[in-house]
């Protein structure tokens, strides 16, 4: 994927884990880019563990769930660090 299309992916992944993680204080566009492409790669290193396979970073649904799963993961993680 191009950049422009990394942040695009990255904004809506880092956007709906946001709402699926209850993240009620509307984080920003630039929160959730970085929220989305961080959560991107956890995800990727998620399932690679889990699988034992490496991951396709092209886009689809399939790698735009593990994105959204990766940021929820991750979002659960600085949530618990911030407290």
């Amino acid at each position: 994927m191009g950049f422009i299309a990394w942040v695009i992916f990255g904004a809506l992944a880092g956007w709906l884990a946001g709402k699926l993680a209850g993240d009620d204080d509307g984080s920003g566009c630039l929160t959730n880019i970085v929220v989305g492409i961080v959560g991107a790669f956890v995800g990727g290193i998620i399932y690679k563990l889990i699988s034992g396979e490496n991951w396709d970073f092209a886009f689809s649904f399939a790698s735009f769930a593990v994105a959204v799963g990766g940021s929820v993961v991750l979002l659960v993680i600085l949530r618990a660090v911030r407290r």
